[in-house]
């Protein structure tokens, strides 16, 4: 299926950027006139994923993070989140709720938290060279909407 729209920022791996790209995603999404509670799901996706990039990606250095958003005339929204960081060596082991490489103070919920609030979650990754997220979300028509 075509999008019907479409964006793209890049940004860099500090923690504050993090909020900028949950409230860019989140503007941009506004367009398919999700309820609260839809545009927070993606709001929480998206800095999970975001999060993990800064801190597991480049955890001694400040690297490039992307995310790509691109909106379905089917009401969905696709959401893509790259780095090119240390890249995962098990992508299994690492969606296993509770497991983190990122210390004690890290939940190891992340993708777990992605793929409750979105429908589907792909993971791509390779040691050394990086990571993509991608979640898909369909959202909700609300009556009297044409």
């Amino acid at each position: 299926m075509k999008a019907v729209n479409s964006m793209k920022i890049e940004f860099q791996s500090n923690s504050a950027n993090e909020g900028f790209a949950r409230s860019a995603a989140a503007a941009f999404a506004a367009q398919l006139d999700p309820t609260l509670d839809e545009l927070g799901d993606i709001k929480t996706a998206v800095s999970e994923a975001v999060t993990n990039a800064i801190v597991h990606a480049y955890p001694d250095t400040i690297g490039k993070i992307t995310l790509k958003a691109r909106l379905f005339p089917n009401n969905s929204l696709d959401l893509t989140i790259r780095d090119w960081g240390r890249g995962i060596d098990d992508i299994d082991k690492a969606r296993e709720p509770l497991y983190t490489t990122g210390g004690e103070d890290r939940s190891g919920m992340g993708f777990t938290i992605m793929e409750s609030f979105t429908d589907k979650l792909k993971v791509k990754s390779t040691p050394g060279r990086g990571t993509t997220v991608t979640m898909h979300r369909r959202f909700s028509t609300r009556a009297g909407r044409e």
